[in-house]
């Protein structure tokens, strides 16, 4: 009895590490999960982001940062490859943190002009309304019901729900094999609204954090975790050993970048934006050099929807 005791506490022990570094209890809590992280050596180089001059915008959100001297930008901060705080550093990293960057040198501010807000999925609206964030670049879905809330330019990035699971698990091929299965997906996110559907089946855990919910799958709390292949990509690749994405997308999750719903300038700013440094070739660097190296290949974005 005492040893199997001691190996209870063994494997719990094991769990607990791994979840430690994979992706900690709170919202980056823990040590970069990344195992190659954008910019560092034996990634591809991040591209240089010239800082524009003397630009001039009919924006409300514009013209309040500039008075300020700073750009609020909301972001992710628990999701590697995508939007990822160093919590030892504070640094942040990641394909929408890069895309975040890129538009803001557009405008006129530098990454020294840029103050990082994480923003949870279930306030997003709220944080945007109330001109607590500038614009909001986080895996966030543009949706009709959204655009009654906010604005949206892009989408620069076409993601699906997909599932993660432990990498011995076999019953879980795909979705509609969720029946009596739990599965985790956070507040406020499409891949939650589409898995709750009754076609699936599924017991369905809601909580505030990826990373939450990937460290509820690690210990068997759940079965599943759900949510876009972007994000589930890289914490599988933070955990090759332990985690594995099913790979069978099932809806469309077109990104955009998040602002005030009136400010049309300003979207149409950004839109701009985006469509020239798909051009240039700045936007294929960037994915290279962040999302790419969680095994997701390049493909071209999406065109810029304009409204």
């Amino acid at each position: 009895m005492k040893l199997r005791k001691a190996s209870a506490a063994a494997a719990a022990a094991l769990v607990l590490a791994l979840t430690a570094t994979a992706c900690g209890g709170k919202e980056g809590s823990a040590g970069d999960p990344q195992s190659v992280k954008p910019g560092q050596s034996g990634a591809p180089e991040l591209p240089k982001y010239t800082v524009a001059q003397n630009v001039t915008l009919d924006s409300p959100t514009f013209q309040e940062a500039k008075k300020r001297g700073k750009l609020i930008i909301g972001s992710k901060a628990d999701q590697p490859y995508l939007g990822f705080e160093d919590q030892a550093t504070k640094k942040r990293s990641g394909f929408d943190v890069e895309i975040a960057k890129m538009v803001a040198a557009d405008l006129g501010f530098g990454e020294d002009q840029i103050e990082w807000k994480t923003v949870d999925s279930g306030v997003r609206e709220t944080a945007i309304s109330k001109g607590q964030v500038d614009y909001y670049v986080g895996t966030y879905t543009i949706n009709d019901k959204r655009k009654q809330l906010v604005g949206f330019a892009g989408p620069y990035y076409k993601a699906g729900a997909d599932l993660l699971v432990r990498k011995d698990e076999k019953g879980i091929t795909g979705p509609e094999t969720l029946k009596g299965k739990k599965v985790c997906s956070i507040v406020g996110s499409t891949p939650l609204q589409e898995i709750k559907k009754p076609q699936y089946g599924a017991q369905t855990t809601e909580l505030a954090k990826y990373s939450d919910c990937v460290q509820q799958l690690l210990t068997g709390q759940v079965d599943a975790v759900t949510t876009d292949d972007s994000i589930l990509k890289g914490y599988a690749a933070s955990n090759p050993t332990k985690l594995k994405v099913i790979g069978k997308p099932f809806t469309e999750e077109p990104y955009g970048i998040g602002m005030d719903k009136g400010d049309k300038a300003l979207r149409d700013f950004v839109n701009d934006s985006l469509e020239k440094h798909v051009k240039d070739g700045t936007y294929k660097k960037i994915y290279e050099a962040t999302l790419g190296l969680s095994g997701s290949p390049f493909v071209e974005p999406p065109a810029v929807q304009r409204y």
